[in-house]
């Protein structure tokens, strides 16, 4: 995780408050680091001397309620989660709150702390709040959805090293970081190599940040946002550019429609060829390639789990589902296997309370059932694919 969060503008490029002053309205720009002492005192420091109509918040309903009950998340029904196909957005979430803990145990500071006190300020001082961010879950929806298929790997490759990165980073290293929002620091490095990552994370943002100011009420509007997306903001207020829609920049792309073509292709041409090689040569053949399918998907699959520390009934699960989810392109094997497996062994309080701690000991996932039920949504996949491919190859040769 280093690399991503040193690559970014020079330290001489911030300047912590920025003033706008458009017809009869002042808007005053805070830059902040989420885990940064002095960010959280200028914010409290500046809205109780400005005692602003507004403030703003980079923040959605959802991190908001998070930052006023810490230990809301440890409620969370990962049953519902798996349900509504949203534990990919957990631990992209996980993985990123976690971080910021480990940099924030470093500066003595929680992260988003200086949100938080602009919230408690603000309801002190009897202004108005606005939460200015979009939705963390379409935010990283979009950042998925808008990433070529070619370059998801390498994304996903570059959070799973982050994990395994112990460097500890230097105080020289944290006192730059102190000076930009952690995030959309890494996104800055992140930008060179994924230009989509950075327009989801940073540039749209910016956007939508910028149009929540530029329309909230009253004459003099305080901006606690962080430090990477304040100049962003500042030249658009400034210019009075015209912005997208909040809407036009909160919906999931869908998918190119030949992606569904081909998605739906694959199984229809593998299931023509396996009833084709039955007539020319046999029912008989036929049951055996059907049999060599079943077997070496599912037996993908089921090592996986297996790897992946599943429940018995989990490993079981795996083998008889991945013959049918390799068929089609709406659902993967680890949706039932992560279900199932929570549903097995439901986590304690205490393991989600140690969670984000545990999710950097690589030692400790095979102990902490959040982990594991985790390890079963990811696992049992990619050996079910290599079965597929193997499975295809056979009905090839003999056709």
């Amino acid at each position: 995780m280093r690399h991503f969060l040193l690559s970014f503008m020079p330290m001489n490029e911030i300047s912590d408050i920025c003033r706008i002053r458009k017809d009869d309205r002042e808007f005053i720009l805070i830059g902040t680091a989420h885990i940064s002492q002095a960010s959280k005192d200028l914010v409290r420091a500046t809205i109780e001397a400005e005692s602003p109509d507004t403030v703003c918040v980079e923040l959605d309903e959802g991190r908001l309620n998070s930052i006023k009950d810490p230990d809301r998340w440890k409620k969370t029904d990962l049953k519902q989660v798996i349900k509504k196909k949203q534990l990919a957005t957990l631990i992209a979430n996980l993985v990123l709150g976690s971080y910021q803990k480990r940099m924030g145990a470093q500066t003595g500071v929680k992260p988003g702390s200086e949100l938080k006190e602009a919230v408690d300020v603000a309801a002190e001082k009897n202004a108005e709040l606005v939460l200015a961010d979009r939705d963390i879950k379409i935010t990283l929806r979009r950042t998925w959805a808008c990433t070529p298929w070619y370059r998801k790997l390498s994304l996903l490759g570059g959070l799973i090293a982050s994990i395994f990165d112990k460097t500890e980073v230097s105080e020289e290293d944290l006192a730059k970081i102190k000076q930009q929002d952690a995030l959309s620091a890494m996104m800055q490095d992140f930008g060179k190599s994924f230009p989509e990552v950075k327009q989801v994370l940073i540039d749209e943002r910016d956007q939508f940040l910028a149009s929540k100011i530029r329309n909230a009420p009253g004459k003099k509007i305080v901006a606690v946002v962080g430090a990477g997306h304040m100049n962003g903001i500042a030249k658009i207020i400034e210019e009075n550019r015209e912005l997208p829609s909040e809407e036009s920049i909160s919906v999931i792309p869908k998918s190119a429609p030949i992606w569904k073509i081909i998605g739906w292709a694959i199984p229809v041409a593998i299931i023509a060829s396996i009833i084709a090689v039955g007539v020319h040569t046999g029912a008989e053949k036929a049951g055996e390639l059907s049999l060599q399918w079943a077997m070496l998907t599912g037996g993908g699959a089921m090592l996986g789990t297996i790897i992946a520390g599943g429940h018995p009934l989990t490993v079981l699960v795996a083998l008889v589902a991945a013959p049918f989810t390799g068929l089609t392109p709406l659902i993967g094997v680890g949706f039932f296997t992560a279900l199932t497996q929570v549903y097995m062994r439901p986590p304690r309080v205490s393991e989600m309370e140690t969670l984000t701690d545990d999710i950097w000991q690589v030692k400790r996932w095979w102990k902490n059932r959040v982990t594991r039920v985790i390890l079963c949504f990811l696992c049992p996949g990619i050996p079910a694919i290599i079965g597929k491919i193997l499975a295809i190859f056979k009905i090839y040769q003999a056709m």
